[in-house]
């Protein structure tokens, strides 16, 4: 059995898994996206790696594997450590499960508005 070979544009990363390949950072120096602190220098740095970022067509993936690995460090899918901080807590509060009910209130909307 022989595989497939399918050109660049028409491999879909989700389904590939080969997102990584298509990502616009792949031949750029990796140390752009970790600098080694959040002022001075290391912004401007910020702002280049954010730069690259800003065209790449497989964005969201880096952004789910970003939030999916718990990456602490380095700018991915185009955000820096703070503002994928501030995405990983909003994605947590989005999936968080939903308040229970006790048996004595009938009315769910009612148990929310105390």
């Amino acid at each position: 059995m022989s595989a497939v070979l399918r050109p660049k544009h028409l491999i879909n990363p989700d389904q590939d898994g080969h997102w990584r390949q298509l990502a616009a950072c792949r031949h750029a120096d990796p140390e752009l996206f970790f600098p080694v602190s959040a002022s001075g220098p290391s912004l401007e740095q910020v702002a280049r790696a954010k730069a690259i970022c800003a065209g790449c067509r497989v964005k969201r993936q880096c952004l789910v594997f970003a939030l999916g690995t718990r990456q602490e460090h380095g700018v991915w899918a185009g955000l820096s450590e703070q503002e994928l901080r501030e995405q990983a807590r909003e994605a947590r509060r989005s999936i968080q499960m939903p308040v229970q009910v006790s048996a004595g209130t009938a009315d769910p909307e009612r148990r929310l508005a105390r």
